[in-house]
Formats: structure tokens, sequence, C-alpha cells
């Protein structure tokens, strides 16, 4: 029974090792293919994006994008919103989220409610009057109207609420007998113990910030308040589809090399992170 046991999880594992692997390249497919179309000319994909397949290559798309004057000055702005974006969400999102986890304060029941109603209020239900305040207050073309719509986040205050709902109670008390003020408990006790719920939500923001197109399409209106994506985007022609494909592809493949930069020098972070979510 042993053995057949053993033979029969092995037989298993192989299952499922192979459905991993082959959902791994029905995922880099496309990527690959996006790639090698990025190193096409153009004039070869106007007949046939088959001629992928075989020579000649070029890095005249890539010189292209580089050729604009704004580019360096787009990827600024995105790193910069982006890790805006994600520091203040990390840190509102653990204050809220700590607050209603582990105080008490009237009222807290009803207002935990309202935030996950946010959680079904899509962005574009509410980006006129976010325009119109911003407007009011004239702070369109910087930094901070670019970054603060983003630090509303409702997923990151449940997320931090479930996680530190999780955590004994009992270490408050100790510390508590320690003479600890609920701040120390917070940033000393506590807080560490939430890594990996942090993680989650930082790599999850940052993505969302990094990508956004919408909002910074309505609030940067100068072009060197550009965040990436839009500023390739306004490089685009009317034809770029027809007579641009390979522009296009390296414009897709630029935009999405930082963030695979990120994932390099983050992996150990990122796997420990998901591996935490899952067990929790």
């Amino acid at each position: 029974m042993a053995a057949g046991s053993i033979v029969g999880r092995s037989a298993g594992d192989r299952l499922i090792l192979g459905a991993v692997i082959l959902l791994a390249i029905v995922w880099l497919v496309p990527v690959v293919w996006v790639t090698a179309l990025s190193f096409k000319p153009n004039a070869e994909l106007m007949f046939s994006t088959a001629s992928v397949l075989h020579p000649p290559y070029t890095l005249k798309n890539y010189t292209d994008i580089l050729a604009s004057s704004g580019v360096f000055r787009w990827l600024f702005n995105s790193a910069v919103v982006a890790a805006g974006t994600t520091a203040g969400t990390l840190v509102l999102s653990s204050l809220a989220g700590y607050g209603f986890a582990r105080t008490e304060f009237p009222g807290r029941t009803l207002v935990f409610v309202l935030v996950l109603i946010g959680l079904a209020i899509p962005e574009q239900a509410v980006i006129i009057a976010r325009h119109q305040i911003f407007s009011d207050l004239k702070m369109h073309n910087t930094y901070a109207a670019l970054i603060l719509p983003g630090l509303s986040i409702p997923f990151g205050v449940f997320l931090m609420t479930q996680y530190f709902k999780a955590i004994p109670r009992e270490l408050d008390e100790a510390a508590m007998l320690d003479n600890a003020s609920r701040f120390q408990i917070f940033w000393r006790v506590i807080l560490p113990l939430t890594i990996p719920a942090q993680a989650t939500l930082g790599i999850f923001t940052f993505l969302t910030a990094w990508n956004d197109y919408l909002w910074p399409l309505i609030s940067a209106t100068r072009p060197e308040m550009f965040t990436l994506t839009v500023g390739i985007a306004s490089t685009q022609t009317n034809f770029a589809q027809s007579e641009g494909l390979g522009f296009l592809m390296a414009q897709a493949v630029f935009a999405g090399l930082p963030v695979f930069v990120v994932y390099l020098f983050f992996q150990k972070y990122i796997i420990r992170a998901v591996a935490g979510a899952a067990i929790r």
C-alpha cells in the first residue's frame, strides 16, 4: 500500500508539474512573440508577421523610442508616481488595518463597511468628480495629483485588516505589560509580522500605479509630466498599427522592462510574499 501510494503520488506530482510547464509555455509564447516582433523592421511586418521567424532584425524600433526627447523624463515620472503611491498605500493601509483590527472606537463597523463598499466602485465612476477636485485645487500636472488618488485603495485596508486580525492578541497584552505604548506595539511588535502582506500589497500597488493610463492621461497635460504609458502612447501615429507594428511592440517591451528588472531584484521577496499569502 505504501509503495502504491508513493507511485501514485509521484505520478500525480508529474502531472501537476507537466500542467505547470504547459501553462508557463502558454504564458511565455505571447511575450516571446511580442519581443521578436519588436526587433523586426516595420517594412517587413507590413507584408507578413510570419517574417518574424527569420532575419533581418533591427534595433531601429528601440532607437526611435530613445530618440524621443522626453522618454527618460517619462520613465522618471513613472518611477516617482509608482514608488510614491506604493509607499503611501503601505503606510495608510497598515495604519487603517491596525485600527480596524486591534482597536475599539465608535462606528468602527460602519466605517469598515463603507471601506468595503469602496471595493465595488470602479475608478471610472468617480473620475469626473476627481478631475473637478484637482482642477479646483489647481493641482493638475503635479506629482501630488498623480499620486494622491492612488492612495485610496480599499483592497489594501481590507487585506491589512484581515492580516492583523489573524495575529494573536496575546502579543499586544504582553507588550502592554512591558509598558509599551500603542504605537510601539504597532511599530515594533505587530507590523514586522505582516511583511508577507506588506510585500503582496506593495507588488500589487506598484504594478497598478506603473501601468495606470486613464488618470495620468487626464491629469498630466504637459509632456514633461507624462508618465511612461501616456508618453509612449503620445508618440504613436494615426497609422501605427498598419505601418509601425514593430515600433508598437518595442514600446510594449520598453514599458514592461522596468517591471521585469524590479522583479529580478525583488524576486526573493515576491516569492516569500506569495508563499506567505498562500499559507495564510
